[in-house]
């Protein structure tokens, strides 16, 4: 199939499918919840997830602003120690499908301030993205589509039917359907496997976001 001039716009994830954090976010999340005397068991269930609502959720209150802070410090922290990287093949990839005409967004589950520290660790503020939505640029965070569309809005991408979206988690494949997106990609970068993924309505696995030039230029997937 050849996808070359059917992609206007590629709408990807951060953590796990753009960038390599060590699964120190999921980490911060649970020693949080632990602190606060929950149960982080099911911590996984939450990947992809608004980091404020998965706290929430796990500790059974609606208001959880001085855990959301420490969550936010206890990254920090984690990340200080063991700064996040760009995955291997990604910032090739991200500069050949904008050098193609494509534009590239980025979405997430975190909120604005970390995604700023991160923009800065990486140096993707200038000449890399043509936007960057956080689960607090909307209403609700993944799965529901909203991200996506904004992604849309900031990018002038008019037609959902020409955008793929791209990510590491079952959620990133749920909110890519749910938004009409005619290409919803999971890719097995992060933590979910192949399986895991395989049981989520999608309509392409890859190793990486480094493949997907090739997919949208006609390459197909291996």
């Amino acid at each position: 199939m050849n996808t070359a001039t059917q992609v206007d716009l590629v709408v990807l994830d951060i953590a796990g499918t753009t960038v390599e954090e060590h699964g120190l976010v999921y980490k911060a999340l649970a020693d949080t919840v632990i602190a606060a005397g929950g149960d982080a068991t099911n911590i996984g269930n939450w990947m992809g997830a608004d980091k404020y609502e998965a706290i929430s959720s796990l500790l059974g209150r609606e208001h959880v602003d001085a855990e959301f802070q420490d969550f936010h410090e206890r990254l920090a922290k984690y990340y200080a120690e063991t700064p996040p990287t760009p995955i291997d093949g990604v910032p090739e990839a991200l500069k050949r499908l904008r050098d193609n005409g494509i534009k590239v967004a980025l979405t997430t589950g975190f909120d604005r301030p970390i995604v700023d520290g991160l923009l800065d660790v990486l140096n993707w503020r200038n000449d890399v993205l043509d936007a960057v939505v956080t689960v607090d640029d909307v209403k609700a965070g993944r799965p529901a589509p909203y991200m996506i569309h904004k992604a849309m809005e900031l990018t002038g991408t008019r037609n959902v039917r020409r955008v793929l979206t791209a990510g590491d988690t079952t959620r990133d494949l749920e909110a890519g359907m749910n938004a009409g997106a005619r290409f919803v990609v999971g890719v097995l970068s992060g933590s979910q496997t192949r399986e895991e993924l395989a049981r989520q309505e999608h309509t392409h696995l890859l190793n990486s976001v480094a493949e997907i030039p090739r997919l949208v230029q006609g390459g197909g997937v291996a």
